[in-house]
């Protein structure tokens, strides 16, 4: 076996992980380079290479896999720099888009206004042609609008067309009819077709997803194109594989064709890993964290099954594919202070990789979170990223001064202590939004932290929502990194099917056509991607709903009981989720239960990693500690002399007590009073609050 290494492009760290061939790991992380990330991603792997001692071309040689994710269509959403696109759509529905669903996204707040569509008025052209919702043609497609409407948008040099029809999930006839012609008239531009998109109900969120694919469709497919010419040409010719917002991972060549499926996948992997890190404590539901220099990621996972959405948005875009549930907050190192009516706020605006945080001595003058930890004494100005970056305590103190406290009229120190407080009562939030709203108690779970900023607040943040333990990975500053190689080939099928669940109008027949025809599309898209048929995993889901709600809810169920029919099983355990997620079901009354999607995922498992658990060491810390440093303590109230721990010396079993810093080449973490430290069999650090231990 060869190298295998893992690649997340993050707003400020690009991280990588490798597998070299002997099993042993290296973590790495470079600043990002936004204006061209493929950059970046060569620039690590040159200094991968150079540490096993060979030259690019060498190095890269002998790497089996690479598996990378990547932000670049998130950040185009969110930025705004997206691709020009047109839209063919039913004539009479050209502003749905505009019109969304008619409805605030937030009720309280009359000066809230919709952003501006993706695609321009004039861009959007009506087409004449009707389809059902039983897939009936009503009104033939007009073959004349189609060409008038590709002549405008080759005259407004559109790079990319969306086509979404009414009910084309139902009959994708004219759908296709529609970009046979473009596609002949306009060879170069992307196409995203909703029927090949996301062939499902619900015409608004059907035709965001589309167009949002269409309008980053363009952006990654240079990209990924780029990215693997540069990688051909330096002397790699391994397997390159895509993280999607799904959880899983796929070619470049898919990615390409469904680009709307990387907008949230930067922290997909999250899950996995965390997985993977909480083996030696034998659970398998916890909640993941990962702060980074940008953005602070929130996901929950309970017994081994981190939760799927369908219902989502980017940038206040509707997205309706499938996607981890994750919470993501501008949190992060580079969060910038600043001060509303008199109110300390941190984020969402952040300093990124250029110029980055004032004590990065790159040219930032705003202060940020990373300038407000080495304020407080909770960074090492000598020992950031391991030396590699010196750290400008000075300008960090006057950031923090001249943006914060002369402000505010306090002093500093007490300065970057609310800045620290804001950061934590922040990422508290998110991680409510992930648990107490969606029915859990987030004290029943353990807290996995990533990320290379997040440990210096993690334990912090457990306090402040009582959660008793904190796990720190061996690999936490590149955590997703690591989790991309432990994940599996995956791929989402849905089929809309509106019928009453069990009665004469659900057609047993037709759910399992429904399903087969999926299964056979999932089995040839695992078969292209090279997956044997007893590593290929099927799961089936339902999205039901009680008559007259207008949210439905996935009902994960078995092929037997789709095939056969097992409709009162299926609605009870549809009663059950719902009770889980609202605090009601109906199941003592005569609702109907509507059936509204089928889903299929299918996995195709790829080799993972092996794990290789450390000898046990004593108990004994002593031999890890660095020295002292002032660091300001929370329960003092003022900055103590505290222990310094090299994290990267500490073995499996040995334990310190807080207060105490624990500094690791690629993380740092923060030791409270009333918190103990142990290291588990994989390296990894645990936190144990012994103050919430007392009050249980």
């Amino acid at each position: 076996m060869g190298y295998r290494i893992g690649i997340d492009v993050g707003g400020t760290f690009t991280d990588y992980l490798l597998l070299d061939e002997r099993g042993g790991t290296r973590a790495h992380k470079v600043l990002s380079t936004p204006a061209d990330p493929s950059q970046a991603v060569l620039q690590g792997l040159g200094d991968l290479a150079a540490g096993a001692g060979l030259p690019l071309a060498g190095f890269l040689e002998r790497v089996d896999i690479i598996v990378h994710g990547t932000t670049v269509t998130t950040n185009a959403v969110l930025t705004g720099r997206i691709a020009r696109a047109g839209l063919l759509t039913t004539h009479g529905f050209r502003d749905a888009l505009e019109m969304r669903r008619g409805v605030r996204e937030s009720f309280y707040d009359n000066k809230l206004t919709a952003p501006a569509p993706l695609v321009r008025r004039r861009l959007r052209l009506p087409v004449r042609g009707r389809i059902d919702h039983r897939g009936r043609e009503l009104e033939p497609l007009s073959l004349d609008d189609v060409e008038r409407a590709v002549d405008v948008l080759q005259a407004s040099g559109v790079e990319a067309v969306a086509i979404s029809f009414m009910h084309a999930y139902a009959n994708p006839a004219h759908e296709e009819a529609a970009a046979g012609l473009v596609a002949r008239r306009m060879p170069d531009a992307y196409l995203s077709v909703s029927s090949r998109v996301l062939p499902q109900v619900r015409f608004y969120e059907r035709t965001s997803t589309t167009v949002l694919n269409a309008v980053v469709g363009p952006i990654l497919r240079r990209y990924v194109e780029n990215l693997r010419r540069r990688l051909a040409d330096s002397g790699f010719r391994g397997a390159l594989r895509i993280m999607q917002s799904n959880g899983g991972v796929t070619s470049p060549e898919a990615v390409a064709a469904l680009a709307a499926s990387t907008l949230l996948s930067g922290p997909a992997a999250a899950p996995t890993a965390g997985l993977a890190a909480l083996r030696p404590h034998g659970e398998d539901s916890f909640i993941t964290v990962d702060m980074g220099g940008t953005s602070f990621d929130a996901a929950l996972v309970v017994g081994g099954a981190p939760s799927i959405t369908t219902s989502t948005s980017v940038s206040r875009f509707a997205l309706a594919l499938p996607s981890m549930d994750i919470v993501t907050i501008g949190a992060g190192g580079g969060s910038i202070a600043w001060i509303d009516d008199g109110l300390l706020k941190m984020g969402p605006q952040s300093a990124g990789a250029d110029p980055g945080p004032a004590c990065y001595g790159r040219g930032g003058t705003e202060p940020t979170c990373s300038d407000a930890n080495l304020v407080l004494g909770y960074l090492s100005p000598d020992f950031f990223a391991g030396g590699s970056i010196r750290l400008d305590a000075g300008a960090a103190r006057a950031a923090v001064e001249r943006g914060v406290a002369a402000a505010l009229g306090i002093d500093t120190v007490r300065a970057a202590w609310g800045m620290y407080q804001v950061m934590n009562v922040n990422m508290a939030s998110a991680i409510r939004e992930i648990s107490v709203q969606k029915g859990w108690d987030p004290r029943e779970f353990t807290l996995i932290c990533a990320g290379g900023a997040g440990a210096i607040h993690a334990a912090m943040i457990a306090r402040e929502l009582g959660i008793r333990r904190v796990l720190v990975p061996r690999d936490a500053a590149i955590f997703c990194a690591s989790g991309m190689l432990r994940t599996d080939l995956k791929h989402d099928f849905v089929r809309s099917h509106a019928a009453v669940l069990g009665d004469a109008t659900t057609s047993r027949g037709r759910v399992g056509e429904l399903a087969d025809e999926m299964t056979a599309d999932a089995d040839a898209v695992l078969q292209s991607e090279g997956i044997a048929p007893d590593r290929r995993r099927l799961s089936y889901a339902l999205d039901l709903r009680y008559r007259g709600q207008y949210h439905e809810v996935p009902v994960g169920v078995s092929a037997g009981q789709l095939r056969g029919g097992a409709w009162d099983a299926i609605r009870d355990a549809f009663h059950e989720r719902h009770d889980r997620l609202y605090g009601y079901s109906l199941r003592d009354e005569a609702t109907p239960v509507e059936m509204v999607s089928v889903r299929l995922s299918a996995v195709g498992e790829t080799d993972k990693p092996p794990q290789v658990d450390e000898p046990r060491d004593g108990e004994d810390a002593s031999h890890a500690l660095k020295g002292r440093r002032a660091v300001y303590q929370p329960q003092a109230g003022d900055f103590r002399e505290t222990p310094v721990y090299d994290g990267d010396r500490l073995r499996h079993g040995n334990r310190l007590e807080g207060p105490a810093i624990v500094e690791k080449v690629t993380t740092t973490i923060f030791v409270p009073a009333g918190f103990a430290v142990s290291v588990d069999a994989l390296g990894g650090c645990v936190l144990e609050d012994r103050m919430m231990e007392e009050l249980r």
